[in-house]
């Protein structure tokens, strides 16, 4: 198989449709916390913004800029994050680490969307841009409880 159409395989049609339908696009106003998170391999970056209340995501936004694969995965966790604890969201975090990088399953849900991606194991390059929302929300939930 040429690396032509292995990349067209992980550019799946379900991976655009994600990519062109983000949850949560848009900054809050006044956030508790705002996260900004770059992927150095290939400058993809995130930042998100975050109000918790007792204990759980209360409200998200995210501005996106990058591949359809972090693009992809955006979408997969602003559609899954409102109402979720922070040891859910870092557990999806260390999961699609995981997967990506160990060859794990995918994450459990509500963040098992993220299986999508799992072409994408082979592509280390693009593993950065995957992690970007989900490292960017565990950090900009631990910002927002400590203020």
């Amino acid at each position: 198989m040429s690396a032509e159409t292995d990349l067209i395989k992980l550019y799946s049609q379900r991976i655009l449709a994600l990519a062109a339908d983000i949850p949560h696009l848009e900054r809050l106003e006044s956030p508790m916390a705002t996260v900004r998170k770059r992927a150095p391999l290939c400058g993809s970056t995130v930042t998100v913004d975050m109000d918790v209340a007792d204990g759980r995501v209360a409200r998200f936004g995210q501005d996106v800029k990058a591949c359809a694969l972090g693009q992809a995965a955006a979408a997969v966790v602003g559609s899954a994050i409102l109402g979720r604890t922070r040891e859910e969201v870092a557990r999806a975090r260390d999961q699609m680490r995981a997967m990506l990088k160990e060859g794990g399953p995918a994450p459990e849900a509500p963040f098992d969307g993220l299986e999508v991606l799992m072409p994408a194991r082979e592509y280390k390059n693009r593993h950065g841009s995957i992690l970007l929302s989900l490292e960017a929300a565990v950090e900009a939930f631990d910002a927002a409880s400590a203020g």
